[in-house]
């Protein structure tokens, strides 16, 4: 019988239809890559990651600067302040400062004045009552709750946050009383574990802090009064005395709930 035919192994391909090595890599570096090296042919640009970090830091620190500014009065209500002129008092561009503004026109701190810069928002006694309401409806149940459940041993925890609002007080600053004051408050409403309820009572505080048009300041005095009322807090949740703890709770937030 004929013996079958053995297939010969297949010949490369012309050497006209080869692509060189060289050839291929150069196709593969003309592609666009999968992080954005390369766009149409053209490097792209490093994105500027330490550079976007610094500006965040600037504009959060810008923030932190116009808050305290509103709480101690620096930025009177109904004043229109410019971009530009605030930059330079704190000394940066204006770009970061109209960012912080921005953020507090979202808030509700001031309004946008198209040409001009922003007007420091005038509120009314009215306006401070209703958010001492909202506040003492999520707050009054969720602390007259936390005093049956949590351990004194977690109360004590909360003690620096009690000497704090008392050190800034005696220091008779504003802006430093009302950090402290928040970072109370926070800490006690965090025992709950509702991140959700300590982030929305923590903007209706800072919401509160802010001051109404012709009102009154009553100076160290009234910030030494407010922090005793936390440290009298403090000290009736440690040792479980619920009748005390709704007594101060519910008196603190039918005084306004601020300073």
């Amino acid at each position: 019988m004929e013996q079958p035919r053995r297939h010969a192994p297949a010949a490369h391909p012309p050497a006209a239809e080869r692509v060189p090595e060289q050839a291929r890599g150069d196709r593969r570096s003309r592609a666009p890559q999968a992080h954005g090296e390369y766009l149409h042919g053209t490097p792209a640009a490093p994105r500027p990651a330490t550079a976007r970090l610094v500006r965040h830091s600037v504009r959060g620190q810008i923030l932190d600067a116009l808050r305290a500014a509103l709480v101690s009065g620096e930025l009177a209500p109904g004043e229109v302040y410019s971009g530009p002129a605030l930059g330079a008092r704190f000394g940066v561009s204006a770009t970061p400062v109209r960012e912080a503004m921005q953020q507090l026109a979202l808030e509700g701190a001031v309004e946008v004045v198209p040409n001009r810069g922003f007007r420091i928002a005038e509120r009314g006694e009215a306006e401070l009552s209703d958010l001492a309401q909202v506040r003492a409806l999520i707050e009054v149940p969720t602390m007259l709750a936390l005093a049956r459940t949590v351990e004194a041993a977690q109360w004590r925890g909360l003690r620096p946050h009690a000497v704090a609002t008392t050190m800034a007080a005696a220091r008779g600053d504003r802006a430093a009383y009302a950090e402290a004051d928040r970072a109370f408050h926070g800490a006690v409403l965090g025992l709950s574990g509702n991140a959700q309820l300590v982030r929305t009572a923590g903007d209706l505080h800072r919401r509160a802090q802010w001051p109404s048009a012709g009102a009154r300041d009553g100076g160290r005095a009234e910030l030494v009064a407010d922090a005793a009322e936390h440290t009298a807090l403090l000290e009736a949740l440690i040792d479980q005395d619920l009748p005390v703890v709704e007594s101060l709770v519910r008196e603190h937030f039918a005084g306004g709930g601020r300073p």
